[in-house]
């Protein structure tokens, strides 16, 4: 193995990733230097499999994929708020509370999946609980959507009813994220 290739990978000092070099990299990145951005996220990477896999575990869903999911959400968000990161401060909880917020975001998509899995089976089969006002304003408002223009009823879908963000919606869609918002 050449000084180079052991020179990228973060190392784990008592069971925990550290990595001296991510702020002056993060630095670096900040002023335009490419290498270095890509150097930082790469060498990111197995923390931020960690973080996430810690995080989800025991959530429904939570395997392999889902971990890879959360993990390239938070690069992304990485990416986005970079010019926030302040390299005078310590680069592991400013990316450990993204993260986090990428799981809870996850964790709150699962939860109105599942919320509205529910009520799309309330919908095809009644429980005696439902009552019909709540059948009946569900099914009017799948007519007010299904009555849309195709651009509305697609940005209503996936940023409402899928809780995706505008990100995820533009990159579903092939729409800009400026289209999806009007």
């Amino acid at each position: 193995m050449d000084s180079d290739s052991h020179d990228t990978q973060p190392r784990r000092i008592q069971g925990s990733f550290c990595d001296s070099a991510w702020p002056a990299l993060m630095a670096r990145a900040q002023e335009g230097d490419g290498a270095a951005y890509h150097r930082l996220l790469s060498d990111l990477l197995p923390y931020l499999r960690h973080l996430v896999r810690g995080t989800l575990s025991g959530t429904p869903g939570g395997g392999a994929a889902t971990v890879e999911d959360v993990v390239q959400d938070t690069l992304i968000s990485i990416h986005a708020a970079r010019h926030s990161y302040d390299p005078a401060r310590p680069i592991k909880p400013w990316i450990a509370a993204i993260a986090r917020r990428r799981c809870v975001d996850y964790q709150r998509r699962q939860s109105r999946h599942h919320a509205m899995v529910t009520a799309l089976a309330r919908d095809a089969e009644p429980a005696q609980s439902a009552s019909e006002a709540d059948v009946l304003g569900y099914r009017n408002l799948l007519r007010a959507i299904a009555a849309l223009p195709a651009r509305q009823r697609t940005a209503i879908r996936h940023l409402k009813l899928a809780d995706m963000s505008l990100a995820e919606a533009a990159a579903a869609t092939g729409l800009s994220q400026g289209a999806l918002m009007v």
